[in-house]
């Protein structure tokens, strides 16, 4: 009996500590894993900053992003090219940071050619950035975006698509104005770019490689930056600098502060291979609000001139020219008909204040009076010899007076047409038996080429039934058209009358 006991016992024990063996072993290799989760993020900010009352605030570019990110459009260009020989050639025209800014021609998904059928015209689609500045559909972006284009389409925030008209453009500050047909529309606000402090938070908004509605986020890194990128003979630079990350298809995009007022135009980066290598620039607010009311109210932008030629003054040359200051911008020569002659300026001066505004090199002398029409009197200081001067301008215009620029109507009406006339002379016409014509001797984006099949050496001896002998009698055959317009014509090698029918609408 006792023998059954012990015997039982012995088994309990084994049992026992088997099945807490077991037990152990199976803990060890078969753990729980538990994964919380938590509703919100404790962490609302990427750091604080001081705001204008001197209060330490949560820094959060969210509410900005919101508030800026709907008035932020695509803006796609498309351009139509007779042969595949000729369209690169018209991209390389262009300087080199906007080409890099605006992709690579080659297989570039931002600046690409297409023909579908592999037949007839060729096409060039580029995209952009624009920025809405009133609700009633006025959009602001790059020339550069929009030059030579044949067709512009819009796309809003919310993907509504638009097909924009140009209603003006400015070659020497890189800026253009289109319009779509829509109400309602989130607008930015600008802001007055003078008060732009360099280390200010900034973000960048726009369509960079192909990803639409990105928002990136820097500082202002300096202002009055001139990186001698415009070819324009009056262009004006004088750039915000960003650190801001800005790549091909921001161009024409906005640049922001934290209120989400406008602060510039996103234009250019400065990069060895295209992309973004930490330095993007931006046209001031200051510069698009002028520019943007001279489009609307004149048609053309009214450049007021001082007629100088001008320099930044630094160490070396206030060491060689004796100067007293180490900033300004120095007078090198006075240009014929000059205001800043007749008000007294001289060679040698060194502009040091503009309207109350303090000027550090010659950039920012330049985007100061470029605020400024002909007519307009302007306050300066200059430094002559270590005396401060004051003098009253009263600018001109680049011919010379203080008239307002019209536009010109003519020049505007063959630019439609898309092509280089040149009036056609007496002998050439003796030989085609003909009274006069003006020859196309280049055809580019416009009219002619997207509706039209005509052929570069095209001559036109009348438009809609007047005589044309010349590129003027052509300019004001054309002046106020809107409807229809039938050119016709001749080739010198071909038999037999052409007829080329299109709108000026």
């Amino acid at each position: 009996m006792k023998k059954m006991l012990l015997y039982s016992a012995l088994v309990a024990f084994l049992v026992t500590g088997t099945t807490l063996g077991v037990f152990s072993w199976f803990q060890q290799n078969n753990r729980t894993v538990k994964i919380e989760h938590i509703n919100g993020s404790p962490a609302q900010s990427v750091g604080w900053t001081v705001n204008e009352d001197g209060e330490t605030v949560p820094l959060d570019f969210t509410k900005t992003a919101e508030k800026v990110i709907n008035a932020v459009v695509h803006i796609k260009s498309t351009q139509t090219f007779s042969g595949r020989q000729e369209s690169p050639n018209a991209l390389r025209q262009l300087p080199d940071p906007f080409r890099e800014f605006f992709g690579d021609p080659e297989g570039s998904p931002f600046f690409r050619f297409e023909n579908p059928r592999g037949n007839g015209p060729e096409v060039r689609v580029g995209t952009g950035s624009g920025v809405i500045i009133n609700e009633g559909g006025y959009i602001v972006t790059n020339n550069h975006v929009v030059a030579d284009a044949d067709d512009l389409e819009v796309t809003l925030h919310d993907n509504r698509t638009f097909k924009a008209a140009v209603i003006g453009t400015d070659p020497t500050t890189d800026l253009a104005l289109l319009q779509i047909k829509a109400e309602g529309l989130p607008a930015l606000p600008l802001v007055n770019s003078d008060e732009v402090k360099v280390g200010e938070w900034v973000l960048a908004v726009g369509n960079p490689m192909g990803l639409n509605s990105t928002v990136t986020a820097g500082i202002v890194s300096a202002k009055g930056r001139n990186i001698n990128i415009l070819r324009e003979q009056f262009a004006v630079e004088s750039f915000i600098q960003t650190d801001a990350a800005i790549n091909p298809g921001n161009s024409g995009g906005a640049l922001v502060n934290l209120e989400g007022g406008l602060v510039g135009i996103n234009t250019a980066i400065a990069s060895p291979t295209g992309a973004y290598a930490g330095y993007g620039f931006a046209v001031p607010a200051n510069i698009v609000n002028k520019v943007v009311e001279d489009l609307l109210q004149y048609g053309v932008v009214q450049r007021g001139v001082l007629g100088v030629m001008i320099r930044s003054v630094d160490g070396s040359l206030a060491k060689e020219k004796g100067l007293d200051v180490t900033r300004g911008a120095y007078v090198d020569s006075l240009l014929e008909n000059s205001a800043a002659a007749a008000a007294g300026l001289q060679p040698g001066d060194v502009v040091v204040e503009v309207e109350g505004k303090t000027i550090q090199s010659s950039p920012e002398l330049q985007e100061m009076i470029a605020r400024y029409r002909p007519g307009d009197k302007v306050s300066l200081k200059v430094d002559r010899k270590g005396k401060t001067k004051a003098f009253e301008v009263v600018l001109n215009n680049r011919q010379g007076s203080t008239a307002l620029v019209e536009k010109p109507k003519q020049k505007d009406a063959l630019a439609m047409l898309g092509a280089e006339f040149e009036t056609l002379s007496s002998d050439a016409a003796r030989k085609l038996d003909i009274e006069g014509g003006v020859k196309v001797t280049r055809l580019s984006s416009g009219k002619l080429r997207k509706y039209t099949d005509m052929r570069e050496g095209f001559i036109i001896t009348k438009a809609d039934g007047l005589p044309v002998r010349n590129v003027d009698e052509l300019a004001k055959a054309l002046e106020g058209k809107s409807g229809g317009v039938m050119l016709e014509g001749i080739y010198e090698d071909v038999p037999g009358v052409r007829y080329y029918a299109f709108g000026m609408q």
